[in-house]
């Protein structure tokens, strides 16, 4: 930490319209994975910097005129501001390839996506249908969704710039205010996008970013303040569970996208090409720091050798190296810290019975994918979310056997499955208690859909409509629609 500038570009807070220093000068580092030295200057937040950003998005919803707006004039300016992070991709990529260790070619996906976020939130809220509830005895209803007021989303750091979009976008496109938190170990992209919302001509005080920690700092500041309206937050299960504890002392409603153990199913009739192409993608795209990623691999026994050979095969032809080149598939992870964690798994698993039949600890912060198989069903590798590119690899005779595995789990965020039994697959589906099932597929997003978890994996949904229910207030008009005096009615 530090308050003296640097030579290095310097990100800062986004409060009121304007780019700010902290109220008291501080500064961190960001830290570029791949080199392991710091290559920009973040505004370090304190509680002083989120209560700044809260009073601003207050005052621009309590007065400002973002949400007296119409859906089609904020529509408008959301499309404007996609437009400009269109145009500063290679602006907004670098910075999280910088900042996490993602490879630009993913990272120009994310770009799209981000965009591709405000675009579709602003003409689904133009969209969107309320209904209209015919009564008896000369009355009708009518349902309104007025904004909730102050957002605070937290977003975490594996996709900074895509996941902030999809709680913001939402929360814009319905005329809530934002206080943005971006991960501390990703923060660059979240001021750019800030800086962008600006020249659109979102008005100030709309969309409001802070930069800091959590426990003791600017997240908790966020939360614990009694004048925000909505909390959205995506990131590990114990974090989030704080932040609803925080929540609920002001009977803030909260939407909690948390951790995941997921499954991925792979049964005899499926094709193995799809199915491995798919597998190697969940497992160690975005060198697995993905909370989606399929790490339990289920293979149905009479093909389970050949999916495995077909799989470490895979696995070994990536290609490692600088996640700029655009050449490279995978990269390094996105912190010492995280670094730290995944060699552990990976360190103990022969230790506690398993084995490494590809991968392990590679240069610098890197794990190359590794493929674990023989793993005692109560390894913590089994049991807890790694957050790496870590696939275990376990057989299964019967589809509910299969199911049964799946489900033993406290979370559930997703599983995917690979079968050319059609009935097999709706079947597994229905069974498997998860917020997401992917059929011989992995990542392929309908942002109608509800997004979310059951269990330790999170609580509410997100999308579409679902996403119109948590940042709005929902309100019953009921009209008179007779002459007929009060005392005559009933």
């Amino acid at each position: 930490m530090t308050d003296v500038p640097t030579d290095r570009p310097f990100f800062g807070h986004v409060i009121g319209g304007k780019e700010v220093e902290s109220a008291d000068g501080q500064r961190f580092p960001s830290i570029n994975p791949w080199t392991r030295e710091p290559w920009a200057d973040v505004a370090l937040g304190a509680a002083a910097d989120a209560e700044a950003a809260v009073t601003a998005a207050r005052a621009a919803f309590d007065e400002g005129p973002w949400p007296r707006m119409g859906y089609a004039e904020r529509q408008k300016l959301l499309h404007r501001f996609a437009d400009l992070i269109e145009a500063h991709g290679d602006e907004l990529g670098e910075a999280d390839t910088r900042d996490m260790g993602k490879p630009v070619a993913q990272v120009r996906h994310d770009v799209a996506r981000t965009a591709w976020n405000f675009r579709f939130f602003a003409d689904h809220a133009v969209m969107a249908m309320a209904e209209t509830l015919p009564m008896d005895s000369g009355h009708h209803a009518y349902t309104r969704y007025e904004p909730a007021g102050v957002v605070v989303a937290i977003a975490p750091w594996n996709f900074p710039m895509m996941l902030e979009s999809w709680k913001v976008a939402p929360a814009l496109a319905w005329g809530n205010t934002v206080v943005l938190k971006p991960a501390e170990d990703t923060p660059v992209s979240a001021t750019i996008m800030a800086r962008l919302a600006i020249e659109a001509g979102i008005p100030e005080g709309v969309f409001n970013v802070v930069h800091g920690y959590g426990p003791d700092s600017v997240g908790e500041a966020l939360t614990r303040d009694p004048r925000v309206d909505r909390i959205t937050f995506t990131g590990e299960s114990r974090t989030g569970s704080i932040i609803s504890k925080a929540a609920a002392e002001n009977l803030i409603p909260v939407s909690l996208e948390m951790g995941g153990k997921n499954s991925n199913l792979v049964f005899a009739d499926a094709d193995l090409d799809n199915a491995v192409s798919w597998s190697i993608q969940s497992i160690f795209r975005n060198a697995g720091q993905i909370c989606l990623s399929g790490s339990r691999v289920l293979v149905q026994r009479p093909i389970y050798e050949e999916f495995l050979t077909r799989f470490v095969a895979a696995a070994e032809a990536m290609r490692f190296g600088d996640p700029l080149d655009p050449a490279t598939e995978f990269g390094p992870l996105a912190s010492q810290e995280h670094f730290e964690k995944v060699k552990g798994y990976v360190d103990t698993a022969e230790e506690v019975g398993g084995r490494i039949l590809t991968g392990g600890v590679g240069d610098g912060w890197s794990i190359r994918p590794t493929v674990l198989v023989d793993m005692p069903a109560d390894s913590p590798h089994l049991c807890e979310e790694i957050f790496g590119p870590v696939a275990i690899v376990e057989p299964f005779d019967t589809e509910d056997e299969a199911v049964a595995l799946a489900n033993d789990t406290p979370y559930g965020l997703d599983a995917q499955l690979f079968t050319e039994d059609l009935h097999q697959a709706h079947r597994v589906s229905a069974r498997l208690r998860v917020g997401t099932v992917w059929v011989n597929c992995f990542f392929i997003r309908d942002l109608r859909a509800p997004f979310g978890g059951v269990g330790h994996s999170g609580v509410g949904r997100e999308g579409g409509t679902f996403s119109r229910e948590f940042f709005t207030e929902p309100k019953a008009v009921v009209m008179q629609i007779n002459a007929a005096p009060a005392d005559r009615q009933g």
